[in-house]
């Protein structure tokens, strides 16, 4: 069987809204469904044409079950298609992306949305206890953002980690980052994204969303809420960290957002025939898993895998992004690829990332793609590498071709 190759066509993201911000109102298959209608509205598709929706969603539940079918019907896409949910954490995103091309590839469909969403504004608090009682005590509520970071990894294996913060400061220790030159990153993160704002790059890759108000009209929302321009040095060195004698505080780690983002997966032998213009291929992908305790190192696993399947190195990149759960984990990244930040810093996330733009776990994946491969046309092609950190200790990364290369 020949392999085809996976083309993405017209990604788009949702403006990223901050905790408890602007998108609030909006449950993540209301985010879902309005990316979708945006993607096909954008792309000109025929909505018959679409075979599968693949959509991730981290923090999944059942007020919309398998959110890939849910959106896609709520969207108006025909009953006839079908829709899935993926979970890879904070790689969900990415994999959705990869999960669609690999059906396409291998002639399974010829056209597949792919996407993903959350709403951590949104995430519920929850028992497990409830259903069948207890005879004494109280019943307890979690917080499902809280608890599926401390229950990320089995306890009985690796002990307990109370959480992502604790992670990075291993990676700190362990690969020598310390709190200055976190702060710095950050400001860089912030900068950047503030200047693609005020260029005009983010204007192609950014749709809007329409947010129902209590009272009065709705509300367009369509510009990222948590970049700060004003970032420094100075107002950095001022949040105290959130563990004593470590280095992340609240300014050098990434936010918890709400936002949704979405492309289309098309065979490249369908590309004329559906009146399609592609912005890149996709070239290929690993995952690799990593000590759950050292988890934001999981990119240099993964990338090694990748490199050593596809025989690229990073001389051949045009752009590389790396996820900004936490600035420590980034530099740390580069120290366990052997690159230093001088080396990398016209490649690197060049228009911010999570730091700056936010972190919406399932849609981070493909607000990511969106933007590198935006940037990656203005550049006129070349070759992109995308690599996340995931929650329990996996990493994962993926290389586009932009069409022009």
């Amino acid at each position: 069987m020949t392999t085809r190759r996976a083309a993405i066509v017209a990604p788009v993201r949702t403006a990223v809204g901050g905790f408890g911000g602007s998108l609030q109102p909006l449950r993540a298959e209301e985010l879902a469904e309005q990316a979708i209608r945006s993607l096909v509205d954008r792309s000109g598709i025929d909505p018959t044409a679409i075979e599968d929706v693949a959509f991730a969603q981290s923090y999944a539940n059942s007020e919309a079950p398998c959110i890939g079918r849910w959106a896609a019907l709520a969207a108006g896409l025909p009953i006839e298609v079908p829709g899935f949910q993926v979970d890879r954490r904070c790689g969900g995103g990415l994999q959705a992306v990869i999960t669609a091309a690999m059906t396409v590839q291998t002639g399974a469909a010829d056209v597949v949305i792919a996407g993903g969403v959350e709403s951590m504004s949104n995430i519920e608090h929850y028992t497990t206890t409830a259903r069948w009682g207890s005879r004494t005590g109280n019943q307890v509520l979690y917080d499902r953002l809280d608890r599926g970071r401390e229950r990320s990894q089995p306890e009985e294996r690796f002990g307990r980690i109370s959480g992502m913060i604790e992670t990075a400061e291993n990676l700190a220790v362990k690969y020598g980052v310390g709190r200055d030159e976190s702060d710095a990153f950050a400001v860089r993160s912030h900068q950047r994204a503030a200047a693609a704002w005020e260029s005009g790059a983010f204007a192609a890759e950014v749709v809007p969303v329409r947010v129902p108000q209590r009272r009065g009209d709705d509300v367009v929302f369509d510009r990222d809420e948590g970049v700060r321009p004003g970032s420094s040095l100075e107002t950095l060195a001022k949040l105290r960290t959130i563990t004593a004698g470590g280095t992340v505080t609240a300014g050098n780690a990434a936010q918890q957002n709400d936002a949704a983002a979405a492309c289309l997966v098309v065979a490249e032998d369908r590309l004329d025939e559906l009146g399609l213009e592609p912005i890149a291929w996709f070239e290929g992908w690993a995952a690799a898993g990593v000590d759950p305790a050292c988890m934001g190192i999981g990119p240099v696993a993964a990338v090694e895998r990748l490199f050593a399947r596809t025989g690229v190195g990073f001389d051949d990149l045009d752009l590389i992004e790396v996820n900004e759960a936490f600035a420590v984990q980034v530099l740390a990244v580069l120290k366990g690829w052997g690159l230093t930040l001088d080396e990398v810093d016209d490649r690197l996330n060049v228009n911010g990332s999570g730091i700056s733009l936010g972190h919406p776990i399932g849609a981070t994946g493909v607000r990511i793609l969106t933007t590198m491969l935006h940037e990656l046309d203005r550049r006129r092609g070349g070759l992109a590498l995308e690599t996340m950190c995931i929650g329990g200790g996996q990493g994962i990364a993926a290389l586009f071709r932009g069409v022009a290369s």
